[in-house]
């Protein structure tokens, strides 16, 4: 795995979301606004995958931030100390056969 490459990607991801994902919630009224201006992805399927090529907890954390940027992932959670990533998605959309080369991409590998 790249860490290099692999952390800009995460960067890049992270910046692009938009500032108002990265603000804290001010209240139920945030949340309210919120939910009417992001509408929930469908998740239709859920699969977990043992992850090998984590190093430490940033090869997760970046993981899970990579995935839920995919079009079609609803959430996804990697734990670093199991070496498990379980992700929810609508597979309408997005298939496991796509899921499983774009966590190759990211210099990962699924057992």
């Amino acid at each position: 795995m790249d860490r290099r490459k692999f952390l800009g990607a995460v960067s890049t991801t992270v910046a692009g979301a938009g500032a108002a994902t990265l603000k804290p919630a001010a209240g139920p009224a945030s949340k309210d606004k919120k939910d009417k201006e992001a509408p929930q992805k469908a998740e239709t399927r859920r699969v977990s995958y043992r992850v090998k090529g984590f190093t430490c907890i940033t090869c997760a954390v970046g993981l899970e931030v990579m995935l839920r940027g995919l079009k079609g992932v609803a959430r996804a959670n990697a734990s670093y100390p199991e070496n498990t990533v379980a992700i929810g998605f609508d597979d309408r959309v997005v298939t496991e056969k796509v899921l499983r080369e774009f966590i190759s991409v990211c210099g990962f590998s699924v057992a």
